[in-house]
């Protein structure tokens, strides 16, 4: 099946040229010589970038490779000057940061909806013959050509935009939680890699305030180094104020659990460590309650903990608290 969800792009993109200045002598009647009065060339058009928060995705871009602005005009008569080069604005999702794909130097990074980047900007137009007139030249017959566009080939990648980011291996119960804290409808089954896109799910809490949960494909031992869905989704959680982790709970050592998801996300950036961190022990309805005492003597101290079914909905309240005291400790 083919995923609607596209957080990676590479594509050309080229800046308009600017327009000719123009070299003309002013023509009148009874005038026998009129001075230079060529007009500039119009400026290329521009490639901008401008974010969009009706767009969660890059998929609009993914068929489009090569992308060019129109050329600035030439000028015309009577200093007039030649038409600008009609700019290409690209709308992308909010997160989405551009590379230039040789050296991967970042161009630019689109947080805010409306934010308007110019990616590459165009070339000028040249100046007409009327700027050349001195005392000692009165008629210049020249002017000056446009400035070419420039032409790169750029990178554009999403990270997405969350409060709190789902951190946990494939079938940790990450979907289905997403599933009963929110409206977002993600696949669920009993296999590894049934999340294979991320997903975004607004979280409603007391007194209509709410909170943006995101769903990151599960992580697997080695992941940083590519394995598994790699490091194609480890960075949309770069994004994320806060990281809940999510371990099953019965698994044979949840805490190793944790503790191999932590060094999966400091291999791949040590500033993932630097994240409020809480955990949940899921599937919480199938241990019994000498089993969570096991567990919560292994867990590394200073963590808040919670224990939670998405099943019986135990510990979900909770659990929403934990995440709202966290982001409001956040901001502060």
């Amino acid at each position: 099946m083919t995923s609607n969800f596209i957080d990676y792009v590479k594509i050309n993109l080229k800046s308009g040229n600017g327009g000719r200045g123009f070299a003309h002598f002013r023509r009148e009647k009874f005038v026998d010589k009129g001075g230079p009065d060529g007009g500039d060339g119009g400026r290329g058009g521009h490639i901008i970038l401008r974010g969009n928060k009706q767009y969660w995705t890059l998929i609009h871009l993914k068929y489009q490779k090569h992308i060019k602005a129109d050329h600035g005009e030439g000028g015309g008569k009577s200093r007039s000057t030649g038409k600008q080069g009609k700019d290409v604005v690209l709308d992308v999702p909010l997160g989405t940061v551009a590379r230039n794909a040789e050296t991967n130097e970042k161009l630019a990074e689109i947080l805010e909806d409306g934010q308007e980047v110019i990616l590459l900007p165009g070339g000028m137009g040249g100046l007409g013959n009327y700027h050349f007139k001195t005392s000692t030249n009165q008629a210049p017959d020249y002017s000056q050509p446009g400035i070419p566009g420039q032409e790169i080939w750029v990178i554009l990648e999403l990270k997405l935009l969350a409060d709190v980011g789902l951190v946990g291996f494939p079938n940790a119960g990450k979907s289905t939680l997403l599933s009963v804290v929110s409206a977002a409808r993600p696949e669920i089954g009993d296999y590894p890699f049934t999340t294979l896109v991320p997903n975004l799910g607004v979280v409603q809490y007391h007194d209509f305030q709410s909170f943006v949960m995101a769903d990151i494909p599960g992580i697997i031992e080695g992941a940083s180094e590519g394995k598994g869905l790699g490091l194609r989704f480890l960075r949309h959680i770069e994004r994320n104020s806060n990281l809940l982790f999510l371990v099953d709970g019965s698994g044979e050592t949840p805490a190793g659990e944790y503790t191999t998801l932590l060094s999966e996300l400091e291999k791949y950036n040590p500033e993932l460590l630097d994240k409020n961190r809480l955990l949940a022990i899921t599937k919480c309805d199938l241990i019994t309650e000498s089993d969570r005492e096991e567990i919560r003597a292994t867990l590394p101290p200073g963590i808040p903990c919670v224990f939670i079914s998405a099943k019986t909905m135990e510990g979900i309240s909770e659990l929403k608290d934990l995440i709202w005291q966290s982001l409001n400790d956040y901001l502060e």
